[in-house]
């Protein structure tokens, strides 16, 4: 699957991308607001799908002055299944979180990072998860519950996911030196721990001054 193209686990058209734009806000737009939010489809394709969509009742429209708004029909009976694939990705970052809050030990720190953080996936991309392992663990009960979690997070979304660990100390002692680490500081999305111990172990000049 597509995280930041939810709907497309269903329908790989327009009308899915109109809908997970608007099962994420409250808010109504125009067509042309939606137009430059969905920048890869015309105008004028966003405003008869709308027409459709207004016409099966998950989208209602109303007139403001010269233009019409559209927003979700919240109580559409197909509005609740709607809004729960377009928050696919947070679900998704949500269960990983509770799995890895449930170890013992916890991870010192994890992230999704990659296409799936950057919202550049493909459906065959892969989803790059980041697990800095507590220098005080059972190498291989966390070996299992790694390759546990990989196993299920592929079978939640049907993307192979890659795990890339780093120890604790490792971190700490020449983590400013992997570029990977940088781009997840830059733009992963944080399952465990706290962004603050990775950025500051990876801004640190030398390793006495790395977080405790």
């Amino acid at each position: 699957m597509d995280l930041a193209h939810p709907f497309a686990v269903v329908t790989p058209t327009l009308d899915g991308d109109i809908l997970a734009a608007l099962a994420l806000v409250e808010a109504a737009f125009t067509p042309g607001q939606l137009h430059r939010m969905l920048s890869q489809h015309s105008e004028d394709g966003i405003r008869r799908t709308l027409r459709r969509l207004d016409g099966q009742g998950i989208v209602s429209a109303e007139r403001a002055g010269s233009a019409y708004l559209y927003r979700l029909n919240s109580t559409h009976l197909a509005a609740e299944p709607i809004i729960a694939l377009a928050q696919m990705r947070q679900t998704l970052l949500s269960r990983i979180e509770r799995r890895l809050g449930s170890w013992v030990p916890a991870p010192v720190y994890g992230a999704i990072f990659g296409s799936a953080a950057r919202g550049a996936m493909r459906v065959d991309s892969d989803i790059d998860l980041l697990l800095v392992r507590p220098d005080e663990c059972d190498r291989d009960r966390w070996d299992d519950l790694v390759a546990t979690l990989a196993a299920d997070v592929t079978a939640w979304t049907g993307n192979d996911t890659r795990v890339l660990e780093f120890g604790e100390s490792e971190v700490l002692g020449t983590g400013r030196h992997e570029p990977v680490l940088k781009d997840v500081v830059s733009h992963g999305l944080t399952v465990a721990g706290k962004p603050a111990w990775l950025r500051r172990a990876i801004t640190a000049k030398e390793p006495n001054d790395a977080p405790n």
